[in-house]
């Protein structure tokens, strides 16, 4: 078992801090350096948190848990016209990140109005691709009543905010709703819009141990910090990416930053503890920005399972 934490301190030395992680076994999910300022998240066994926490005090760093490290949110605003952004969904968008997500936001084309709003085919695959999605409705129970088709059917975990009061219930497909974040025309600094902020974290960490959980009985078959390792290791290209997070880890998989025509039977061929990649993960074509999207698959969803030799055969081909 790993434990998700976020490192943050100056540059000088921090060597010692990823030495240290990787002599415990453990990865580096994403590193993000501001001048002098770093921030690392990263998993470690869990039984050596305390060792990392004892070398961030000697670099006179910080460590902190970050529970929602190694998933992808989905923040979807109904438009990207002023009346719902930047506000609300940019300061959840940046919450969120402080507890060690990796968000996108997604403004859908035609979703103003309680009457005209619609979603796409496309827009809603673009937001499955994630493990999550926050949908960031407006101040008028109505409104949001009258916009369950955005999200009714779509087959993540949902999370919906808005101002008003509502029983989830009443929401079909959402499996939670946070109020107090509506369309507020500043930033949001206010002790109520705090407090509402981090119910929300509290709800989607819930959801996403629920979902780790519900995987735990049929993981699948390598976990995707590792696939996101061996990719970065053994996929030249990836050093090329100028993103903060050229891989990007999800809890059933990985999203690489790399276009998929050009890059994906190089990704196929990555080998990860003795298996090819492709022999374990559907390699799809993602949405965005015509990305490398990596599904891992569980031993239960392997029709024909990979017996050994086949798997030493397909390897030393790869190699």
């Amino acid at each position: 078992m790993y434990e998700t934490l976020t490192y943050t301190g100056g540059v000088h030395k921090h060597e010692e801090m990823k030495e240290l992680i990787e002599d415990l076994g453990g990865f580096v999910l994403q590193e993000t350096v501001s001048q002098m300022d770093l921030v690392l998240t990263l998993a470690v066994p869990v039984e050596d948190v305390e060792k990392v926490q004892e070398k961030a005090h000697e670099l006179l760093g910080k460590v902190k848990l970050a529970p929602m490290a190694g998933t992808e949110l989905a923040i979807v605003s109904p438009t990207l016209a002023r009346q719902h952004l930047p506000h609300s969904a940019c300061d959840i968008s940046e919450y969120l990140r402080r507890y060690g997500a990796k968000d996108n936001m997604i403004g859908l084309q035609r979703g103003a109005g309680k009457g005209i709003s619609r979603i796409s085919e496309d827009e809603k695959k673009l937001i499955e691709e994630h493990d999550l999605a926050v949908f960031a409705l407006g101040s008028f129970q109505e409104c949001i009543k009258n916009k369950i088709h955005l999200f009714d059917d779509l087959e993540i975990s949902v999370v919906v905010t808005g101002a008003p009061e509502i029983d989830v219930n009443d929401l079909p497909g959402a499996d939670a709703y946070v109020s107090g974040l509506g369309r507020i025309p500043r930033r949001l600094k206010r002790g109520e819009n705090i407090r509402a902020l981090k119910k929300l974290a509290e709800v989607v960490e819930d959801i996403i141990n629920t979902r780790r959980s519900e995987m735990g009985d049929d993981p699948p078959i390598v976990p995707s910090i590792l696939v996101k390792t061996e990719i970065e290791n053994q996929v030249p290209s990836i050093k090329k990416v100028y993103s903060p997070a050229p891989v990007v880890s999800q809890l059933d998989g990985v999203r690489v930053k790399l276009d998929y025509d050009l890059y994906h039977e190089e990704i196929a061929n990555v080998v990860v503890q003795d298996y090819i990649l492709a022999d374990i993960a559907d390699i799809k074509r993602s949405l965005m920005y015509n990305y490398i999207l990596v599904k891992l698959l569980s031993e239960t969803s392997i029709v024909e399972p990979l017996g050994q030799e086949n798997s030493d055969k397909a390897v030393s081909e790869a190699k």
